[in-house]
């Protein structure tokens, strides 16, 4: 089904730091899966997104993105997600949120996203067993209300994060939320 492109007062905000000791410490964002690199993979998802931030070390890209790294450095997600946050230069209604290592997210799964965040805090991709997913939305200004201080978001799981948030679950669609963990989970997604 054909989706119109979705408002332009979405950003994003594109998670591709860490430390990918599983991968013996390869950049997750290079590697490459059907001849793009996991980091084009997840821009195609954002395509409907008017300013995307890049959380990780700064790479040519094939649109304009900003990038910026987590402080604390190494943080993790909660830290990534709102050091990205911080380099927006728009101040969106929603922010969109993806971790570089899940290629099967595309820009349909986004815009179903955007459709099940109406009239909540958010909306998250979960997996078969029910377990969100570093891909979904958020309302700015929930998301600001609940923001921790700084000392608190290193190492903070972003669960903790969006405790307080009402938030939809939106069930992945075929294998949308696979990720690439280790070598074998990239040589599992296959063609």
């Amino acid at each position: 089904m054909d989706h119109p492109p979705a408002s332009t007062d979405l950003c994003a905000v594109l998670l591709a730091g860490g430390t990918a000791a599983r991968l013996d410490g390869v950049d997750k964002a290079s590697i490459e899966h059907r001849g793009r690199t996991l980091l084009e993979h997840a821009l195609a998802a954002l395509v409907d997104a008017g300013e995307v931030v890049v959380v990780g070390e700064p790479v040519p890209t094939s649109r304009p993105v900003t990038f910026t790294r987590e402080s604390p450095r190494y943080g993790g997600p909660v830290a990534g997600l709102l050091t990205g946050r911080d380099a927006l230069a728009r101040r969106p209604r929603l922010l969109g949120v993806l971790a570089v290592d899940m290629p099967r997210v595309t820009a349909a799964t986004f815009r179903r996203l955007q459709e099940a965040a109406e009239g909540r805090d958010g909306a998250f991709l979960a997996d078969a067993d029910g377990r969100r997913q570093l891909a979904g939305v958020l309302d700015l200004a929930r998301l600001d209300a609940v923001r921790p201080d700084l000392e608190v978001q290193h190492g903070m799981a972003m669960r903790a994060l969006l405790a307080d948030l009402d938030l939809a679950d939106v069930p992945a669609e075929g294998d949308e939320a696979r990720d690439v963990d280790t070598w074998t989970d990239l040589r599992d997604l296959g063609d």
